[in-house]
């Protein structure tokens, strides 16, 4: 979970730090993605059997929710905000949009201390993106509106989390690849001007920290803490980046009340009880991979 945690506060530092590097929007992009499917390239041919069996709307769900869509989105808003933002908007929000999806698509319904604690995370979000940083954190919260779609999504799919990195990386590094190639994006990594450590930094962090290390650890973690556990120390990923923003960047640690709600909305939610999920969840569970951690339509992770 340590590792989970440190991983998520490097996204959220290397989404900010993209401006300030040598690697253009869709050179990180590249590397996000493209990083991944070297490491796991083994599994690559079994992946692509088992994408036959999966829905279009699932793939499509995670593919925009976790990959090239979500990563510009959330790049976009680390352009006009800050670390420390882009650490804590984006997670915090995606309980929100979970449970309002849950309850438009499976009828999940939201009990009252739920209301107050998505509340909480409102307001905090509030107080702590308000303005100049208004429009940026707006952007934010779009990027957790598509993770809670990805969030969603991995509820439903019948690829295990190696599959399920595969499925989403692969159209986005041909998407990439294909924006620098043609010249519809720019790239420094195509002429050869990007620093070879901003390269390095990125491959680590982002391609396979975030992409490879944070899938894999995360579901370990689940097993071993519980994920009511697990999801309360994920919680820490914020203060964790806006503490070393302020050595990277030289961003203060502002916002702090804001902070303080959004956080402790967060913990409050995944410590409530699971409400039923009724017949749909449970046949979701006798999926070939029910002994994996699947993810509750309130958009908590259970074992």
């Amino acid at each position: 979970m340590a590792v989970t945690v440190a991983v998520w506060a490097a996204f959220a530092l290397g989404i900010r730090g993209i401006g300030t590097s040598s690697l253009t929007t869709m050179d990180a992009a590249l590397i996000r993605f493209v990083t991944p499917l070297l490491l796991l390239s083994p599994w690559i041919p079994g992946t692509l059997r088992r994408l036959r069996g999966e829905r279009p709307t699932v793939l499509a769900g995670m593919c925009a929710g976790a990959g090239l869509p979500f990563f510009l989105v959330a790049a976009a808003g680390g352009r006009l905000t800050s670390a420390a933002l882009v650490g804590l908007v984006i997670p915090g929000t995606v309980p929100i949009f979970v449970a309002l999806l849950a309850y438009r698509i499976r009828g999940s319904k939201i009990s009252r201390p739920q209301v107050a604690a998505l509340t909480g995370i409102l307001a905090g979000v509030a107080l702590a993106g308000g303005r100049p940083a208004g429009t940026g954190t707006l952007v934010l919260i779009l990027a957790g509106a598509f993770w809670a779609v990805y969030t969603m999504s991995l509820r439903v799919t019948v690829l295990d989390p190696v599959g399920t990195v595969i499925a989403l990386c692969l159209p986005s590094a041909l998407v990439s690849a294909l924006s620098i190639m043609t010249g519809a994006a720019d790239s420094n990594l195509i002429h050869a001007t990007a620093a070879a450590g901003d390269v390095l930094l990125y491959l680590v962090t982002q391609g396979a920290g975030v992409g490879v290390l944070a899938a894999l650890c995360y579901p370990i973690a689940i097993r071993r803490l519980g994920s009511r556990t697990a999801a309360s120390l994920g919680a820490l990923s914020p203060v964790v980046t806006a503490l070393a923003a302020l050595p990277l960047f030289g961003e203060p640690f502002t916002g702090i009340p804001g902070f303080v709600l959004v956080i402790a909305g967060v913990v409050a939610f995944n410590l409530m009880p699971a409400r039923s999920e009724g017949t749909a969840a449970h046949a979701a569970d006798q999926s070939p991979h029910h002994d994996r951690p699947a993810l509750a339509a309130d958009g908590r992770l259970r074992t």
